[in-house]
């Protein structure tokens, strides 16, 4: 459609603006470009629907990723669940070690350990020691 029907430029860029946010929320939200004709004697009511259109475009852009941002903080909830019981069991697991090893296995198993694991005390504050990883993923 061409723009020669309208008489100001204000006109014009109203139009122009109007394309271009219907074709983007469209475009983003998968859907068909709704065109809509902007009549010179009603050009107030046209700008208020015209925002009224693009504000009803962000509310669903905005719900949209309100629910995929809620779906992921969900999902993050549950692997952070998993990992802590899974630290637990390791904990369980490393104190039951440490009980059943006897003295000579323990002082060659810490011989072995790096001084920063085995004196974190004397690490600087805000410091952490260097997490142990097996050959396991996180993710």
């Amino acid at each position: 459609m061409s723009t020669g029907m309208y008489q100001s430029p204000m006109e014009v860029a109203v139009y122009q603006l109007h394309n271009f946010s219907i074709s983007f929320f469209s475009s983003l939200l998968g859907g068909d470009v709704v065109s809509v004709k902007l009549d010179n004697s009603a050009s107030g009511a046209s700008v208020v629907a015209i925002d009224n259109k693009i504000e009803q475009a962000m509310d669903l852009v905005k719900n949209h990723l309100m629910y995929a941002v809620r779906e992921e903080v969900e999902v993050l909830k549950e692997q952070i669940k998993e990992l802590l019981e899974k630290n637990s069991q390791l904990e369980r697991e490393n104190s039951l070690l440490k009980t059943l090893a006897s003295p000579e296995q323990l002082e060659k198993f810490q011989s072995r350990l790096p001084v920063e694991v085995l004196c974190p005390e004397e690490q600087s504050p805000g410091v952490a020691a260097p997490a142990q990883h097996s050959g396991a993923s996180a993710v």
